[in-house]
């Protein structure tokens, strides 16, 4: 194994400059290694976290098993409730576009259950943001109109069958 070298703490805005550049460039895992460097010197850097947590969601299209889990794992460690709520909609709306683009049997009913998931955690983001950041409401329609233009979107009817019966 490798034994990793540590950044100075003086470039970390620097630093966080390239991560941005590098997930805006679709360098997803470059931005990532550079974000974990971040956060090995200052953990607590809720830019770094958030920055990691976005560029382990551009990754889900590369099909990776355990990168919702890898994003989810951040979710507790960012400070505020409403950054708790608004990015784990990002994680679960990235995940209904990436199995929406699946195109299997059933990859419209799961997106579905990860696009609803979404618009709850949005939902809640809404109830806690600041009264000029309609992030969350943009989302929200976001998600919305992907089910509306997706018709094979829609709840999986085995599972609504089964909670008529409970």
């Amino acid at each position: 194994m490798y034994e990793l070298e540590k950044i100075a703490p003086a470039s970390i805005p620097a630093a966080m400059e390239k991560a941005e550049h590098y997930r805006l460039t679709g360098e997803s895992a470059s931005a990532e290694s550079i974000c974990l460097d971040v956060l090995e010197m200052e953990p607590e850097n809720q830019q770094g976290l958030i920055l990691l947590l976005l560029a382990r969601t551009d990754q889900f299209t590369l099909g990776l098993p355990g990168q919702v889990e890898r994003s989810r794992e951040i979710l507790p460690r960012l400070s505020s409730a409403y950054d708790r709520a608004y990015y784990g909609g990002i994680i679960c709306e990235r995940q209904g576009k990436y199995q929406l683009r699946q195109r299997g049997r059933r990859s419209g009913f799961v997106a579905w259950e990860w696009f609803q998931h979404a618009m709850e955690q949005y939902q809640e983001a809404k109830r806690l943001r600041q009264p000029a950041n309609d992030n969350p409401i943009l989302r929200w329609n976001t998600c919305a109109r992907l089910i509306m233009r997706n018709p094979h979107c829609i709840p999986d009817p085995e599972e609504h069958e089964e909670h008529m019966i409970e």
